[in-house]
């Protein structure tokens, strides 16, 4: 079984509908970074030194490579990444190996069977 990494950064306003989302669309889980900090093309505005920037979550997922880009499609559409700069991006990366998830290939190989 192969894998894919995707990596999420959206705001962290948007991450539970993100998750609740991705899990819908085939994702096994994810794991949640709090508090990260980033910068688009136009440098966000500060107001007495203090930055007006909102906050952001990465989130990432492994997932089985049949499923990630319906997973990936689907993280886009309900965080509005297309709708307006600065609402986030995800990234997808082939997983050359990984260990941990021995529990999980059952269940995806399943899954699998039935999308394909």
């Amino acid at each position: 079984m192969h894998f894919k990494l995707l990596v999420v950064f959206v705001e962290d306003t948007k991450t539970d509908q993100v998750m609740k989302a991705a899990r819908e669309a085939g994702a096994t889980g994810a794991t949640v970074i709090t508090n990260a900090r980033g910068e688009g093309v136009k440098k966000t505005k500060t107001f007495f030194g203090l930055s007006l920037e909102t906050q952001r979550d990465v989130l990432l997922f492994i997932t089985e490579e049949h499923l990630s880009r319906k997973i990936l499609e689907t993280i886009a559409e309900v965080a509005g990444f297309d709708e307006a700069p600065g609402r986030g991006i995800a990234i997808q990366l082939d997983v050359e190996d990984a260990v941990g998830v021995a529990h999980q290939i059952q269940t995806l190989t399943n899954v699998v069977e039935e999308e394909i």
